[in-house]
């Protein structure tokens, strides 16, 4: 039984490329001081800065729309000048601003360096996206991206623990492990990936008649895609935001017991994404399995929304959104990189990232309103709701069957 185990362990991990898991643990180390995103509102609504939940969901916001903007732009500049250089400039970039961000304590400065922050964070990702399917065969490619998600969740869970314990005694101390980890990312990535990060040849006048042919912001289905991509995630953003306010505020729950809550979804998902990838892969369409994630993300909420819970079942809540997590995620990956090609997969690439970032901005900021005005069990139901309408659309659109 053992050695079964172990071999399905090895089978689901095989044949993936050097550098994919260069950008893994590249990723990883980035990630594990991932502490100022999921400390965010808890630290603006602190004693030490007192502000409210609505104006925590203002700073949210700002950090949504320079997430959507810096999207935008990483992807552009990925298709010029490659994905290396996009994820060494931005990582450099955000490690310094996560530095300065801590310094601001005015509601205007902070806003303005969350913007900034968010912006050259963002633009990294349409890159790592591009390198990850630059390095990764079709075969493998769902497992290259899970393995990236796997560093980003291991990365999560060390961060949200030692970021709770952390936050206990300073939050300011959070700004600057954050930004040292991505200088220490920045400086592996100069080292071990700077041959490989050089891009194809190609002729600039062919590069521009494929791009304006196979532009992503002409591809209808896609388009669809994108928007219930945006549903979905303003839904799923309020597990890190707006829910632990609400443990902390409405439960009484302390910030090291929100930090394991919030480590157990990346625990879980390094234990078994890899393998449950490897097994449903190929097995039915990748939308298929975004709805029945998407379902699940719905059923967090709606339970959530039926009344307090305790710490055991807050767990259990968190394990059901995370399963949910794991079956969307990784086959949205699928999705929109079948439908790009070697040159405008910057493009695709920026779309899918700028329907997150724009739900980093509509999700918390409206989510945070609504609580403030309606209370927070309303605000569950309310995104229970629409979490379920975007997954029977995932299921029932017969665009993504063409």
């Amino acid at each position: 039984m053992l050695l079964r185990t172990l071999t399905v362990f090895r089978n689901a991990y095989a044949g993936l490329s050097r550098e994919t898991w260069l950008l893994s643990v590249i990723m990883l180390i980035n990630r594990s001081g991932t502490m100022v995103v999921p400390f965010l509102t808890l630290y603006m609504t602190s004693p030490g800065m007192g502000y409210t939940i609505g104006q925590a969901g203002f700073v949210f916001g700002c950090f949504g729309a320079g997430a959507f903007a810096g999207a935008y732009i990483g992807g552009r500049v990925t298709d010029n000048i490659g994905f290396f250089k996009v994820q060494l400039i931005t990582l450099i970039g955000g490690g310094l601003l996560f530095w300065i961000l801590g310094q601001m304590k005015s509601l205007p400065l902070i806003c303005v360096f969350t913007f900034l922050l968010s912006f050259v964070n963002e633009a990294f990702r349409p890159a790592n996206s591009t390198a990850i399917a630059h390095f990764s065969s079709p075969e493998n490619r769902t497992r290259s991206y899970s393995l990236n998600r796997l560093a980003v969740n291991l990365g999560w869970a060390v961060g949200s623990a030692f970021g709770g314990i952390i936050a206990k005694f300073s939050y300011a101390w959070l700004f600057w492990i954050d930004g040292c980890t991505n200088l220490l990312a920045a400086l592996l990535m100069w080292r071990f990936l700077k041959a490989a990060g050089r891009p194809d040849e190609k002729k600039q006048e062919d590069i521009a008649v494929d791009r304006y042919r196979d532009s992503a912001y002409r591809d209808r289905t896609y388009i669809l895609f994108i928007l219930l991509v945006t549903v979905f995630a303003a839904c799923f953003f309020q597990v890190f935001t707006n829910v632990s306010a609400y443990l902390r505020n409405e439960l009484r729950f302390s910030e090291p017991t929100i930090g394991l809550l919030m480590a157990l979804n990346g625990v879980v998902i390094v234990m078994i994404e890899m393998v449950l990838i490897y097994h449903l892969e190929g097995r039915k369409r990748a939308t298929w399995y975004i709805s029945i994630g998407t379902a699940l993300v719905a059923l967090f909420f709606l339970f959530l929304s039926i009344g307090p819970v305790s710490i055991f079942q807050a767990a259990l809540l968190i394990l059901l959104a995370t399963i949910g997590e794991i079956l969307a995620m990784p086959f949205m990956n699928s999705f929109w990189i079948s439908r790009s090609k070697n040159h405008n997969r910057g493009q695709y690439a920026a779309l899918y990232t700028m329907a997150w970032s724009a739900a980093q901005t509509l999700g918390p900021m409206l989510a945070a309103q609504l609580a403030q005005h309606m209370g927070f069990r309303f605000t569950w139901l309310v995104i229970g709701c629409g979490a379920m309408l975007a997954a029977i659309a995932f299921r029932v659109s017969r665009q993504f069957d063409r």
